[in-house]
């Protein structure tokens, strides 16, 4: 699950992701979702009583005052320290819904790359430099959590 809104520089980054991933041969259980600014939504369905959902890696940018580009694969436990989970673009927290997705067996999964710039509210299209060299190494712990 991408999250992100490609309007606002790097926030795009999980939609970027989702791209590439839309081009690749997954296995057949493997579902990709472009959540935008929506994860708390998509999160809502994967956890309706009848869904086969067994985990979920969820892609986005993070603030961790990191070098910008520089990945950090997170864990449930790590849901305090990224704001941005607490409340979203819409107010509509994300962490209760990973929490929960967690506490029902689902494994969480969070693939944070940190940002440099966030426009919001002016538009500006694109990723950073750092952000962008980031894509290839993401797509490949995602492949990793897939193959796991």
């Amino acid at each position: 699950m991408g999250c992100g809104n490609p309007l606002f520089a790097d926030d795009g980054f999980g939609y970027e992701i989702i791209k590439k991933l839309e081009t690749m041969e997954l296995p057949s259980n493997v579902e990709i979702i472009d959540a935008g600014t929506g994860g708390p939504y998509y999160l809502m369905s994967i956890l309706d009583e009848e869904s086969s959902v067994k985990k979920i890696i969820l892609v986005d940018i993070i603030d961790f005052g990191l070098a910008p580009g520089t990945l950090k694969k997170l864990s449930i436990k790590d849901l305090p320290n990224i704001e941005k989970y607490n409340f979203d673009a819409h107010d509509m927290p994300l962490a209760p819904y990973l929490i929960e997705a967690h506490n029902r067996g689902i494994e969480v999964v969070i693939i944070g790359c940190q940002k440099k710039e966030v426009s919001c509210p002016d538009i500006k299209l694109g990723l950073s430099k750092e952000v962008n060299n980031a894509l290839n190494g993401a797509i490949e712990m995602i492949m990793g959590e897939i193959h796991k």
